[in-house]
């Protein structure tokens, strides 16, 4: 039935839009996935294109001055204050249409939140989605409209309790600071440690404030983090945090800037990382936004997501399962050997370092946020 059938946002005009060439930043990740679906067999869902967010939509977060200014730079006039607005850097760089593009990726994610609003699905990919670093008046990190948000509000408005995963090796700064006092909207990132990455934040000691203290989790992960430190710890925090939650709906952001081939981030990560613990998440049965996000080597992070795409919609076959040997790229999106990577860990002084490290956390954790939700230490 079509009310059951997954559905990846795409539209062909996202193509038309690119960051500067010099910018790791690859809009065209969005049409490697697509392409490597269809090749393996894309019956298991359908596509729905994106529509430009509304003004009224982008100003459910940012401000309107913010968004006028945008709309400026897109357009060429780009002043010298700009920069106080995280713009005309090297990580939010000015492009031709930044702002059509910016409004058309937020809107694929506003869309999406319909979709699963009117119950059309049950599990909906924006992979032109995640931008998770844009504030209400700012931009950051190659980000400038914060769809995470608004998809989270646009589901808030109709009375409904999100809880929003970040899996992006980046935290997910934008997004906590609009949720940071907001018990409806409960935000939790793993990401690698501030210590060593861009946006510097994000420590486990940010558990939110006022109404929301306790909604807000962060779990940073040490350089070097692999498949097996990450699925144990994810698997000690996200599941009774949901149970205690009872969220209407799961919003997830899978970036795949995890991986140890990422030319930007330091953990050491293979895809089967995020595809290992969406089973925990598929097998609730809740409706579910799924989300790009970073990434900077495009053909793993296409990969990554495809992959993660078909283990959350239960497509993935089990010789995908149990080949082993790892995902080998033939060109024109086709791959042998399934999607998989070859698994790799981390070893000696090294694993010892980030397993005492990801236990602190979880314990400061369990000391600190967990008794809020009544969950037993």
């Amino acid at each position: 039935m079509q009310s059951t059938q997954p559905v990846f946002i795409y539209a062909s005009e996202l193509e038309a839009y690119h960051y500067p060439s010099s910018c790791p930043f690859k809009t065209e990740r969005a049409t490697k996935t697509r392409g490597i679906l269809q090749s393996m067999g894309s019956a298991f869902f359908r596509e729905e294109k994106p529509r430009p967010a509304t003004d009224k939509e982008l100003k459910l977060f940012h401000t309107d001055a913010y968004l006028k200014m945008l709309q400026r730079i897109s357009g060429g006039d780009l002043r010298a204050d700009d920069l106080f607005c995280g713009v005309g850097t090297d990580d939010c760089p000015v492009f031709p249409d930044l702002y059509s593009y910016s409004v058309l990726a937020a809107g694929g994610s506003i869309r999406a939140a319909e979709l699963l609003l009117a119950g059309d699905t049950r599990r909906c990919f924006n992979p032109s989605g995640g931008y998770h670093h844009a504030s209400a008046d700012s931009a950051g990190g190659f980000c400038y409209i914060n769809d995470v948000v608004l998809a989270c509000k646009k589901l808030r408005e109709a009375g409904n309790r999100t809880f929003c995963l970040d899996l992006d090796a980046h935290h997910g700064n934008g997004t906590q600071a609009a949720f940071y006092d907001d018990p409806s909207v409960f935000t939790v990132s793993f990401h690698e440690s501030g210590k060593t990455l861009f946006p510097w934040g994000g420590s486990e000691e940010e558990i939110g404030d006022a109404a929301g203290r306790g909604y807000n989790v962060n779990v940073p992960l040490p350089a070097g983090t692999d498949d097996d430190a990450f699925a144990r710890t994810f698997s000690a925090v996200v599941p009774p945090l949901l149970d205690a939650c009872r969220p209407d709906f799961i919003v997830l952001e899978i970036g795949m800037d995890i991986l140890a081939v990422d030319p930007l981030t330091h953990l050491s990560m293979t895809n089967n990382a995020i595809a290992d613990v969406m089973p925990l998440l598929r097998d609730r049965s809740l409706p579910m936004l799924v989300l790009g996000g970073g990434g900077y080597n495009p053909e793993a992070t296409a990969r990554g997501w495809a992959l993660a795409w078909q283990v959350l919609c239960g497509a993935e076959t089990e010789s995908d399962l149990t080949i082993g040997m790892g995902g080998v790229f033939l060109g024109n999106a086709e791959w042998s050997g399934g999607l998989r990577d070859m698994r790799s860990y981390a070893r000696g002084e090294e694993k010892r370092s980030i397993d005492e490290q990801l236990r602190a956390t979880v314990d400061s954790l369990r000391e600190k946020v967990f008794p809020i939700h009544g969950i037993a230490a």
